[in-house]
């Protein structure tokens, strides 16, 4: 029996994913700053390339800020399917090299390499050919970390972006966490660093000599426990492969608030036709529909339902989230925000034929995918989506929430298989 490598894990994560996707579209904004996110006033930034990131750019910043900061740079809405297409591609490159891919985003995953290392050599040497087929045949760059464990291949894969490799031997993990900023540990955010910061905590290796019983007192005794595992190199998940994603959905931010009911609910339809589009596509059906709607002074509410049989099928969501919708207390409500979530799914095909229902009215909208697949996304649509006049803002789409974090209220998995 072949021994395990002492580093078998592997993080690749494409570098400036959405930003490299546009350049491949359009070669002339190679070497210029690229930014894609929302477009308009609320809009935010979904990506920025290198060349941007040089002023300051960075992810989730308000497109306004990232205007003010660079002037000259190309700003572009989302295109998730073409980010898609690509991110299939880059799957399809690592289940090559293993059938252990933890998919973390549409642009990152973990791979555990040890049955692959008979095959294609050490683990740095297939990080180093897997960077090398992303390059060739996806057309983008990325970064790999090879580590004992996943936290600290995730590390190393952040510290040498962008466009790099980095080993990080088991016998070396604690000298390489040691300097690091305390804030680079999972679960440490801002208001954690502060805390910790009142002690003296500023780098991983301060918070690793750093006896535990003081850590239990200041952040509890499970806070204390994990980072002191972090800190020490200590991170026993293993890479999990691809598991069924929990939910499918869509939201948009609006340029102004709404607050006609029949817009409302129009937006609703494009939604959940989205929704029901990405159901057929993934090959579910789903049970649950969630409705979220943040109101302009930001109170955020949802609402559910389950249904008596799944569905993939648009007019059957739409008709759940316009009934939670009405019945919503209260009225003159401005609406800053609207999402859609199906959860509860199922394989398609799972079902017996007698349960269907609205047969007809599927077979038009899987017309509808067949015509958007070949001519492209906006080819046909609904008559009633026709006037939709005002601008929205796309936000981007959810990652899914990684084990050792609080899921997202919104989270949907990207998950895309054809």
């Amino acid at each position: 029996m072949p021994v395990r490598p002492p580093e078998p894990i592997l993080h690749v994560d494409l570098d400036a994913f959405y930003a490299g996707v546009e350049v491949l579209k359009d070669p002339s904004l190679r070497g210029t700053p690229v930014v894609v996110g929302g477009t308009a006033a609320r809009g935010v930034v979904s990506s920025a390339s290198y060349e941007a990131r040089r002023f300051g750019v960075r992810s989730a910043m308000p497109t306004v800020r990232a205007r003010r900061l660079c002037p000259d740079a190309v700003f572009l809405p989302p295109d998730f399917d073409a980010y898609r297409l690509h991110s299939n591609r880059f799957r399809e490159i690592l289940l090559a090299h293993t059938p252990l891919v933890e998919p973390i985003s549409l642009d990152e995953a973990f791979l555990d390499v040890a049955g692959a290392t008979r095959l294609f050599g050490d683990p740095a040497r297939i990080a180093a050919k897997i960077r090398a087929d992303v390059a060739r045949e996806v057309g983008v760059t990325c970064s790999a970390g090879v580590a004992a464990t996943k936290f600290v291949a995730k590390l190393a894969s952040d510290h040498c972006k962008p466009d790099g490799l980095l080993h990080v031997p088991a016998e070396q993990t604690r000298a390489f966490l040691e300097p690091l900023p305390v804030g680079r540990l999972w679960g440490v955010g801002d208001k954690t660093t502060e805390l910790l910061s009142r002690l003296a905590i500023r780098t991983v290796g301060d918070l690793a000599r750093t006896p535990r019983a003081v850590l239990e007192r200041l952040l509890g005794e499970a806070a204390a426990q994990h980072l002191t595992e972090l800190a020490h190199g200590v991170d026993d998940r293993d890479v999990i492969a691809y598991e069924t994603p929990k939910s499918i959905g869509h939201e948009e931010t609006f340029e102004r608030d709404l607050d006609d009911t029949d817009e409302i609910l129009r937006e609703l339809l494009h939604l959940t036709a989205r929704v029901a589009a990405r159901l057929r596509d993934d090959g579910y059906r789903a049970r649950t529909v969630t409705l979220k709607v943040r109101l302009a002074n930001f109170t955020t509410i949802t609402r559910a339902r389950t249904m008596p049989d799944a569905t993939d099928v648009g007019a059957d969501l739409y008709h759940v989230v316009a009934e939670l919708y009405r019945a919503l207390p209260g009225g003159g409500r401005r609406v800053r925000l609207l999402g859609v979530q199906a959860s509860g799914l199922q394989p398609a095909g799972a079902e017996q034929l007698a349960l269907l229902r609205g047969e007809r009215w599927a077979d038009v909208e899987r017309t509808l995918d067949r015509i958007e697949h070949r001519f492209g996304k906006g080819a046909a649509t609904q008559a009633t989506l026709l006037d939709r006049q005002h601008e929205r803002v796309q936000q981007p789409e959810p990652k899914p929430a990684r084990s050792d974090q609080p899921v997202p209220e919104t989270a949907a998995p990207f998950y895309n298989r054809r």
